[in-house]
C-alpha cells in the first residue's frame, strides 16, 4: 500500500478525489464528448488527431486506447500540469474547497539531481544580491534605461555577475561541492590557473524548469566590452532547452484562464510583454520548436499565437513552429512585426497600445504562408506562379480546418486566375507521405497468463471476484499479475470495497504495478461475468500450478535413487494429477 509520507492519510486523499468529478476536471483542459456511458476527447499526451481518450464518469478514470496513458484524476493533472503527486492533490483540494496543509517536496528527478538545484539556487541568490549592492548601480541604471524597473528586476529574479572571476567559485567550493559537479553545472570552468566563474560582468537572467526552479542562466553584456552579447548555460542533466519554455511556470495559469498563449523567441521579449501586462507569454529561447515544446503549448491553451522576430529568420522560425504545431492538431495564429523588429524592440518603439492591437488582430496561418511563399516570386513568370501554387497546396493539404482551406483556395484562385475546382483537384493529387505507424507488438499470451489478466480485470470490478480469488488462489505464476492481485486483495481488506480510482492512488508510486494495471484495464472485457467464467479462470491458474509442480517432482524422481523416496514422489505426482482431473471435471 502507499506509504503515508505526505502528512495526509489515504482516506483524506480519497476524500479529495471523491469530492471532484474527473469529467469536470479533464473537460476544463480538453473538450470531451459524451458517447454512451463514457466521454471521449483528443489525448493530450501524444500526437492525437482523433478522440482516443476515454473518460469514465462511473469509474472516475481515464484511458487512451492509442498511447496507453491512463489513471485517475490525480494522474491526469500530474501529467498535464507537469507537477508531482502532492502538488496535484493540493491543486484538486483547492478546487474542491478542502483546506489542507502539505509540503509538496521534490520529485524523484529533483532528488536525484538535488545538488544541481542547490548550486543553481545559491548562484541565483548570489547574483540577485550583487545587483542590489553599490557594485550593481551601473547595471541597474542600464536596465532602467531599457525600461526594466526594480519591480521587473524582482519579478524575473534578474541579477549580476561581478568583474571578479572567482567570487561564485569561492562561495560554492566553501559549500564543499565537488569540482567535477561544479564544472558540470556550466557555472564554473577550469584552466591552468584552476577553477573560475564562467559568468563575470554580465546581467544575469535566471532560466527556470516547468515547475519554476532555477536550472540555468543567460548572461548579457551591459558595458559593450564583449563580442558575445549573451552567454547561456550549457545543457545539463536538468537543463534541456528543447523540453522547456521560458516563463512557463508563470504563464500557464493565465494562458489557461484566457484560453490563449503567446509564443516569442527570446526571454527579453517575454519580460517586455510582461511589463505591459501580458502574462500569458512564453519563449522558445531561440531554438527551433520541438515536439515536446509543441505539446506543452497545446496543453496551455486552445489558441496559440506566434509572435517571433520580424526579420527573415523570424519568418522561417514561424514557418517551422507552425508546422510542428500542425502535426499535433494545433493551427496557430500569427503576428508579424514591421521593420525587422523583435517584440522587445517593437514595444519600446511603438508602445503598449500599438502592440496590443497586434495581439487582438493576428493573421491566420495560411495568410502568413501565402505571403511567405510570395517572396522572391515573379508573378509575370509562369514557372514562379506554378511553384507558388504547389507550395501553397502542399501546406493546405496539412490543414484540417475546412473553412480555412476554402478561404485560402478562393484567395489562391484570385491571385493566379486558376479555377477553384482545379486547385481542389490538385490538392487531392498531392502525394501524401506514407506515415509509418509503429505496429503494436501483440505478444502471444499463454492461456494461463490470459486467465490471470481476466481474473484481475474482474477483481477490479467486483468484491465477489476478490473473495473468490482469496478463497481459491494461493499462487499466480506471473510475477506482475501476482503482485497486482495481492495489492488488490490488500486494498479490499483495508476498505471492504474496491474502487479503481482510489486503488490507482494507492499504487501510484510503483511504475510496474501502474503499467500492469493500465494494461489490464485496456482489455475492455464485457461488464457482466458469470461465476462459471471466474471459476474457469481459477481452474486454469490451478492447472498451471499443478503442471509446474508435476514437472518439478518428475525431475526430482529422475534424480532420486532411494526406492522409498521414489515411491513418495510418485504418490505426490498421482495425487496432483487427481486434483487436476477433479478441477477439469
Amino acid at each position: 500500500m502507499m506509504e503515508n509520507t505526505y502528512q495526509l492519510t489515504e482516506q483524506q486523499i480519497n476524500h479529495i478525489r471523491e469530492s471532484i468529478d474527473i469529467v469536470d476536471i479533464i473537460s476544463s483542459y480538453i473538450p470531451l464528448v459524451a458517447k454512451g456511458k463514457s466521454f471521449f476527447g483528443v489525448c493530450p499526451f501524444h500526437d492525437d488527431h482523433s478522440p482516443s481518450m476515454s473518460v469514465s464518469k462511473e469509474k472516475q478514470i481515464y484511458r487512451c486506447f492509442s498511447c496507453g496513458a491512463g489513471g485517475n484524476v490525480f494522474k491526469f493533472v500530474m501529467d498535464y500540469e507537469n507537477i508531482n503527486f502532492l502538488e496535484a492533490v493540493k491543486m484538486l483540494a483547492d478546487k474542491a474547497g478542502i483546506p489542507i496543509q502539505i509540503e509538496t517536496g521534490r520529485t524523484p528527478v529533483q532528488k536525484k539531481y538535488q545538488a544541481y538545484y542547490e548550486i543553481y539556487d545559491l548562484a541565483f541568490k548570489f547574483y540577485q544580491n550583487n545587483i542590489n549592492t553599490t557594485m550593481g548601480k551601473e547595471a541597474r541604471t542600464y536596465l532602467d534605461k531599457r525600461g526594466i524597473d526594480s519591480n521587473i528586476i524582482k519579478e524575473f529574479g534578474i541579477g549580476l555577475s561581478l568583474k571578479n572571476t572567482e567570487m561564485l567559485t569561492k562561495l560554492l567550493t566553501k559549500k564543499e561541492y565537488p569540482s567535477k559537479l561544479l564544472i558540470k553545472t556550466g557555472l564554473i570552468n577550469e584552466n591552468e590557473k584552476g577553477l573560475h566563474d564562467v559568468y563575470y560582468n554580465r546581467i544575469m537572467f535566471p532560466l527556470w524548469d516547468l515547475e519554476g526552479k532555477v536550472i540555468g542562466f543567460s548572461g548579457r553584456i551591459y558595458q559593450n566590452n564583449d563580442t558575445a552579447k549573451y552567454v547561456n548555460t550549457k545543457e545539463t542533466e536538468i537543463f534541456k532547452k528543447g523540453e522547456l519554455l521560458y516563463h512557463y511556470h508563470v504563464a500557464k495559469n493565465e494562458a489557461r484562464r484566457v484560453g490563449q498563449v503567446i509564443v516569442m523567441e527570446g526571454f527579453m521579449d517575454v519580460i517586455r510583454a510582461f511589463s505591459i501586462g501580458l502574462t500569458n507569454v512564453v519563449a522558445t529561447m531561440g531554438t527551433a520548436v520541438t515536439k515536446e515544446q509543441a505539446l506543452l503549448l497545446k496543453r496551455m491553451a486552445k489558441e496559440v499565437i506566434l509572435c517571433f522576430d520580424g526579420d527573415e529568420a523570424g519568418a522561417k522560425a514561424t514557418m517551422s513552429c507552425s508546422n510542428e504545431l500542425l502535426q499535433i492538431g494545433v493551427t496557430p495564429k500569427i503576428i508579424r512585426l514591421e521593420e525587422n523588429l523583435d517584440p522587445d524592440e517593437y514595444i519600446l518603439k511603438y508602445g503598449k497600445e500599438q502592440f496590443l492591437k497586434k495581439i487582438e488582430n493576428p493573421i491566420n496561418m495560411m495568410d502568413f504562408k501565402l505571403n511567405y511563399f510570395k517572396k522572391k516570386k515573379d508573378f509575370s513568370n509562369n514557372s514562379d506562379i506554378a511553384n507558388y501554387v504547389k507550395e501553397v497546396l502542399k501546406e493546405l493539404e496539412k490543414i484540417d480546418d475546412v473553412v480555412l482551406r476554402e478561404l485560402t483556395i478562393q484567395k489562391l484562385s484570385q491571385e493566379t486566375n486558376l479555377e477553384e475546382q482545379f486547385l481542389k483537384e490538385q490538392i487531392k493529387q498531392i502525394e501524401q507521405p506514407v506515415k509509418v505507424v509503429p505496429k503494436k507488438t501483440n505478444i502471444k499470451l499463454t492461456k494461463y497468463e490470459q486467465a490471470e489478466k481476466n481474473l484481475i480485470y474482474y477483481m477490479l470490478e467486483s468484491a465477489e471476484v476478490i473473495q473468490l480469488y482469496q478463497k481459491h488462489i494461493t499462487y499466480m505464476p506471473t510475477k506482475p499479475y501476482r503482485l497486482l492481485a495481492i495489492q488488490i486483495a490488500c486494498f479490499y481488506q483495508d476498505y471492504q470495497k474496491i474502487n479503481i480510482a482510489d486503488f490507482m492512488t494507492s499504487i501510484q508510486n510503483d511504475e510496474v504495478l501502474t503499467q500492469t494495471l493500465n494494461d489490464i484495464l485496456n482489455l475492455n472485457l464485457k461488464e457482466e461475468y458469470t461465476i462459471e467464467e471466474i471459476m474457469d479462470y481459477i481452474r486454469t491458474i490451478h492447472e498451471y500450478g499443478v503442471k509446474f509442480q508435476c514437472k518439478r517432482l518428475t525431475e526430482m524422481l529422475e534424480m532420486e535413487i532411494d526406492p522409498m523416496k521414489q515411491a513418495e514422489i510418485g504418490q505426490k505426482i498421482v495425487e496432483l494429477k487427481k486434483t487436476e482431473m477433479m478441477d477439469r471435471g
